[in-house]
């Protein structure tokens, strides 16, 4: 009985490690449009980065593990916009609609970021509006417009962004687009 029991476990933490922890909604899905106003001066529509790989970034104004997910993003999306990959990013606290330039010039280079609001976050993401959820979150966006993956603020994922963001964004970038 006990074999049969440590089979099962066994059996349940190897599913729940194949699938992305935290993610909302399902992955593979396909990516609703999502609106990031006032990212460089105008809306941005995710849908005109179609033919790209795209890391959107979602992310609180006040938030220090947001701020330095920015930093980070502004020195890898020079890295890889030659590859193809943008990067995105929209805050939504309830301040972003006035803090997000003063957030831009702090810690944003390199790649649009505006704001949205949070219903739009959250069901962009797939969460209920009252889910818990942290931030960042990071979603990972293939070129035929498909989330392949996303990382919620709390996850493991985030624990040594750099590498990880990096491996996730070279995976994407070696398979070929399904459609």
């Amino acid at each position: 009985m006990r074999k049969v029991l440590s089979l099962v476990l066994l059996a349940a933490l190897t599913i729940s490690a194949a699938l992305p922890l935290g993610a909302a909604g399902p992955v593979p899905r396909k990516a609703p449009e999502f609106v990031v106003q006032g990212a460089d001066g105008g809306d941005k529509l995710l849908t005109s980065y179609r033919g790209k790989t795209v890391l959107l970034s979602l992310m609180f104004t006040t938030c220090p593990h947001c701020q330095n997910i920015s930093k980070l993003l502004s020195k890898i999306a020079p890295d890889y916009a030659a590859k193809g990959v943008q990067v995105l990013g929209a805050t939504f606290d309830a301040n972003a609609p006035r803090d997000y330039k003063q957030f831009n010039t702090a810690f944003v280079k390199g790649f649009p970021c505006g704001f949205s609001s949070q219903k739009n976050v959250l069901d962009f993401l797939g969460l209920k509006a009252d889910e818990p959820f942290f931030v960042p979150a990071l979603v990972f966006i293939d070129k035929t417009g498909m989330i392949r993956s996303q990382y919620i603020g709390d996850e493991k994922f985030l624990g040594n962004p750099e590498v990880n963001i990096r491996a996730e964004l070279d995976k994407m970038l070696k398979a070929a687009p399904s459609k």
